[in-house]
């Protein structure tokens, strides 16, 4: 057949297209190779020390031996051992130390001297075997009343540090103008260049929670904007549950992770983020295992399920007690979740339906699950092995970045 398409007219789309694909390739990088931890523990500065997530770890433990028979109800695949072996060799995966709402306003000479003491215990969990793999700070807010406290207690925390330690991370809460990004960025860079820092050594997380960052004045959803607007330097996006619920109006006793509004805000976050490599970081509830525990737990594990169920793979552990029901539910999912999709990805690579026809993009989210449930510990490569000797990491990981499989895979 002859081809009618002009020459030039198929370089112009080309011209077109391929700067629309750079662009695109830019803006949406995909997941990338950053391992998301299962949750954020949030300490007031005033409580923090070295020994904190080994102390959580063995109260959660006592939790879990005073409650072992209850917690034997709430476990759907039989993990409890494995939730264990977690509390004991490293119960907190990622925690901050928070100069914010958990702090609250001090002398600035105190809240110097707690800066210090963060910065000389976050130096000393680096490399720390049980210690958390990330850690950081959450800073007072950039309104023009917390401004100079919160970057003054940044620049102490980095000072006593040494610097950035390997896994380090700030939280910067209260975000409700893209403009503030900007800031945020300059910040990391004029620290940067201070302490004689590769460039891109810092990170921070954005806390959504407050509706303008959410909707803007003029109608627009301004996270997509913050994401680029950080250059790159933004590692995830944190809800808070309860500043963001009271400035939507509404009532304390209806405050909670699970309300409407709440939701609402996680969905928009949600899709602003996607294929950013940017992740979304659920909040906290303020129900604790004190008065009454086994309520507690119930509650936790219900609220932790159902944020995994809507694809929000990490919350806030506000106690000891959570971390029970967070390695709980997220060992429990993961470990169901892989059932399912073990024989659905063999099916794939056999070109077999097997009463499901799986297309690539549905490969790629089983496999992407099978793969967060291996990092999070909550299925072992010998337990994938065992049951897919198909299904080893390379094969999973090309399925999940969409990349040809290795030829013995088929």
């Amino acid at each position: 057949m002859n081809a009618h398409l002009p020459a030039h007219i198929h370089a112009r789309v080309d011209a077109v297209l391929d700067a629309v694909d750079t662009e695109l390739r830019a803006r949406y990088p995909g997941a990338g190779e950053r391992v998301q931890p299962v949750h954020t523990a949030y300490v007031a500065a005033d409580r923090a020390t070295a020994a904190t997530p080994a102390d959580w770890g063995a109260t959660a433990l006592d939790l879990l031996d005073r409650h072992a028979e209850f917690l034997a109800g709430l476990d759907a695949t039989g993990c409890a051992p494995a939730v264990r072996r977690r509390l004991t060799e490293q119960p907190i995966q990622d925690l901050r130390i928070d100069f914010e709402d958990g702090y609250g306003f001090r002398a600035d000479d105190e809240e110097d001297a707690a800066a210090i003491a963060a910065g000389k215990v976050l130096a000393g969990w680096a490399g720390q075997p049980g210690a958390p793999s990330s850690f950081g700070i959450r800073i007072k807010g950039l309104a023009a009343n917390e401004r100079r406290r919160a970057l003054r207690t940044l620049d102490l925390v980095l000072d006593a540090a040494g610097g950035a330690p390997d896994g380090f991370v700030f939280t910067v809460p209260k975000i409700r103008a893209a403009q503030q990004v900007s800031a945020i960025v300059d910040l990391c860079s004029g620290l940067e260049s201070g302490y004689g820092l590769p460039d891109r050594t810092l990170r921070f997380e954005l806390q959504i929670e407050s509706p303008q960052a959410i909707i803007a004045p003029d109608g627009t959803a301004p996270i997509a904007r913050m994401i680029q607007l950080a250059d790159g330097r933004c590692s995830a996006l944190h809800f808070g549950t309860y500043d963001y619920t009271a400035a939507c109006g509404i009532a304390a006793t209806d405050q909670a992770l699970d309300h409407p509004a709440a939701d609402h805000a996680k969905a928009v976050m949600q899709v602003a983020a996607a294929q950013t490599g940017v992740w979304i970081c659920d909040g906290s509830t303020q129900i604790v295992p004190d008065t009454n525990p086994e309520g507690a737990f119930a509650n936790h594990y219900r609220l932790v399920e159902r944020a995994l169920r809507r694809g929000y793979y990490q919350g806030w552990d506000m106690h000891p007690g959570h971390l029970i029901t967070r390695w709980l539910a997220t060992y429990d999912f993961f470990r169901t979740a892989t059932e399912v999709a073990v024989p659905r990805l063999v099916a794939y690579l056999d070109r077999r339906s097997g009463g499901v026809v799986d297309e690539p993009a549905t490969a790629e989210a089983l496999a992407t699950t099978v793969l967060r449930g291996l990092r999070c510990g909550a299925v072992t490569e010998g337990e994938l092995a065992s049951s897919a000797l198909e299904l080893d990491v390379p094969v999973l990981e090309a399925l999940a970045a969409r990349k040809p499989t290795p030829p013995d895979a088929r």
